[in-house]
């Protein structure tokens, strides 16, 4: 289980939000809300241990993060809202390299697979600078389907992603929380995927 405890998180000169408790199990999922400037990103960087609170504590498996480390940074799957892809890298490539940095085991047919079921069957060997917006996001996404991580945490995932995209995104976290897996998102928009629990900032 992934818990946050009385989080307060300032940036500046100006609080974000305070006294926040959240807890995400196995099999279940959060969905962040608020306006614009909320905090949601703040919130899901303090939950990737990014960056720290002002005040409050987050725990996996009852340890604060700091001292579960290793085992925090081996169930954990950041998905930020600016990819972290390399403009020079392929699409192959820059799974690899994820997955290498992550110290997971990647087979070259998981990568294929995984690129393929987001539509970039032809793509694979391209430079990532030569794709779209949209394939670009779809790369990321591959690395969800590549990743055996416990907790998925998710700023705006469905952003750039036309509606097939949308729906193949819905249907792997949905597959991943009913695997026994974990996930906390943010998206202004409705989300496609049954149960979980709003945070509202």
């Amino acid at each position: 289980m992934l818990s946050a405890h009385g989080l307060t998180c300032v940036r500046g000169d100006r609080r974000l939000f305070a006294g926040l408790d959240l807890a995400v199990g196995a099999g279940e999922w959060l969905h962040v809300r608020g306006e614009n400037g909320a905090g949601k990103t703040s919130l899901l960087r303090l939950l990737a241990g990014l960056s720290q609170p002002a005040a409050g504590e987050i725990r996996w498996c009852d340890q604060p993060i700091g001292d579960a480390d290793s085992s925090y940074r081996q169930n954990l799957l950041f998905f930020g809202h600016h990819g972290a892809l390399k403009e020079d890298l392929t699409a192959m490539e820059n799974l690899a390299f994820a997955a290498a940095m992550d110290g997971a085991d990647l087979q070259e047919t998981d990568a294929i697979q995984a690129l393929y079921r987001f539509g970039l069957k032809g793509r694979e060997e391209l430079p990532v600078r030569v794709l779209s917006a949209g394939q670009k996001r779809r790369v990321m996404l591959a690395r969800l389907a590549t990743r055996k991580a416990k907790l998925w945490v998710l700023d705006e995932p469905f952003t750039a992603l036309d509606v097939k995209a949308v729906d193949l995104l819905a249907v792997l976290i949905s597959d991943h929380v009913a695997g026994g897996g974990m996930a906390v998102l943010t998206s202004h928009q409705t989300m496609p995927i049954p149960g979980g629990r709003v945070v509202q900032l």
